[in-house]
């Protein structure tokens, strides 16, 4: 009885509200983005010209050194005694060079007076030259004995920052052995990895453009400065090293960057934003909607221009594409478009305006 007195229930046609844009063609930015980080435009590998025990680390990785500071000292022991031993030899090859030169002398005097043989004196020469030959050995043993005593202490050659410490004190190390790593202040680079289908292209474009995390809404120009002719043998990408300006501020290494290489696209191409995308068994497509209802168009995708992406085939100039709500559609559905926002070009295109301004109109 109940059901008898309820009213029918009207169906209602299930009509989506969209969001959609007018397509029009630009000459829009081609744009390739790869991540990097923020490194030393110089790192050195700093150690010891002696071998040794360290005794003393006098810095921490961060510290900012100034050039002449000392960073480590290994025990001086061992080369004090070298340095006590060289000096010794240089003091007797030098008595002995005196002594020589004093009887070369005399038998001089006594050869002038015809009493001893030339033969006699051509010895005493030979053996003053010997000895002075052998003083100065000792006395080039004893100058590079003492360098290698100040070679106990490790001091930065240049103004900097720690970026490692790879010996600790108490430590025995060979000479040569890396202690200690050193970025020198001042310029910087970002340094990336890019594919092997995008060196030759990325090799000629100047309007480079670098984007630090901690800020992104500031942009800073960059350079190509090196580029690896060898691909790295794990990413097999090929190692590009970008410098920034002097003149950039508030970057610190190890940040990270986005880096953006920015062509201008000869021929006239569509522009989407990505939000039009609608991926569908690996396939991408687009909704046009026509006469009110959507249908679903494979498109092919040429490459990025920022946020938005650039379609090759599958759209044509006038059409109307679904921007947001693509999830929600389904083939032949009616939609109602919320607003249309046509895509400013960059060219001025009178006929694509109008076109543009018809469909807002709509």
């Amino acid at each position: 009885m109940l059901a008898a007195c309820s009213k029918n229930v009207e169906k209602t046609e299930d009509i989506r509200p969209v969001r959609a844009i007018k397509v029009v063609a630009d000459n829009a930015d081609i744009v390739a983005e790869f991540s990097g980080e923020v490194r030393p435009r110089v790192e050195s590998k700093l150690g010891f010209r002696v071998g040794g025990k360290i005794i003393a680390r006098k810095v921490d990785v961060g510290t900012q050194v100034k050039r002449g500071q000392v960073l480590m000292q290994l025990d001086p022991q061992d080369v004090a005694l070298a340095q006590a031993q060289a000096k010794a030899g240089l003091s007797a090859a030098e008595s002995s060079r005196d002594l020589t030169k004093a009887e070369f002398k005399r038998y001089q005097e006594l050869r002038d007076k015809n009493f001893v043989a030339a033969a006699v004196l051509d010895g005493k020469e030979t053996a003053y030259k010997a000895a002075q030959s052998s003083y100065e050995q000792a006395l080039a043993a004893f100058k590079n004995q003492s360098n290698q005593t100040t070679y106990t202490t490790l001091i930065s050659d240049v103004d900097g920052v720690v970026t490692a410490i790879e010996a600790e004190a108490g430590q025995v190390v060979a000479a040569g052995t890396p202690v200690m790593r050193v970025a020198q202040s001042g310029e910087m680079d970002v340094v990336i990895g890019i594919p092997e289908d995008k060196v030759n292209t990325i090799r000629l474009i100047k309007d480079i453009r670098v984007r630090l995390w901690v800020n992104p809404s500031e942009l800073i120009s960059a350079r190509l400065r090196e580029l690896s002719p060898i691909a790295d043998p794990v990413t097999r990408t090929y190692a590009a090293k970008l410098a920034l300006p002097d003149s950039s501020k508030n970057i610190q290494l190890g940040m990270t960057a986005v880096v953006s290489f920015v062509a201008k696209n000869p021929t006239a191409m569509i522009k989407l934003p990505m939000t039009a995308l609608f991926q569908d068994k690996n396939v991408t497509s687009v909704w046009i909607v026509d006469g009110g209802v959507v249908k679903l168009v494979p498109v092919q995708l040429a490459g990025s221009s920022g946020q938005d992406v650039l379609v090759s085939s599958g759209v044509s100039v006038g059409q109307t594409i679904v921007t947001a709500g693509v999830n929600l559609l389904k083939p032949g559905q009616k939609v109602t478009i919320l607003g249309v926002e046509p895509v400013i070009s960059q060219k001025t295109n009178p006929e694509a305006n109008k076109s543009a301004d018809a469909g807002a109109a709509k």
